[in-house]
């Protein structure tokens, strides 16, 4: 495994982006978190360079549609959400790989399967 692969393990990952962090932003987006169609993971995909990619994994809720057009526009919202907090998974890589700033764009969303659509979170290391 990379070095950095062994630095942002499954644990790391819920560390830096909670589970519960999807019922949260759809609180804030839709006033109940039952509205959900997804729940929200981080993945460490690999790197290049001071590049770090991750994806934010959308997984479909049992019950529920994850329809593409609900799904596409997603990385501006991301970008703009305080509760993904962006910025904040940025620092907490950062960290996590001792640098001391890191910046982060993402990337269009992909659909993997009817059940799980990704949108890519490039972080590159300061």
């Amino acid at each position: 495994m990379s070095r950095y692969g062994d630095i942002f393990t499954d644990e790391r990952l819920r560390t830096i982006f909670p589970p519960e962090r999807a019922d949260d932003f759809f609180e804030a987006l839709f006033g109940d978190a039952e509205e959900g169609s997804y729940d929200i993971e981080l993945g460490y995909v690999g790197h290049r360079d001071a590049a770090l990619e991750f994806v934010l994994r959308l997984i479909q809720r049992p019950g529920k549609c994850l329809a593409c057009n609900l799904t596409y526009g997603l990385p501006k919202v991301f970008a703009r959400h305080p509760v993904i907090n962006a910025g904040g998974i940025a620092e907490a890589v950062a960290e996590a790989a001792g640098h001391a700033s890191a910046t982060w764009q993402f990337g269009n969303t992909r659909e993997d399967s009817r059940e799980l659509h990704v949108v890519p979170l490039i972080i590159t290391l300061g």
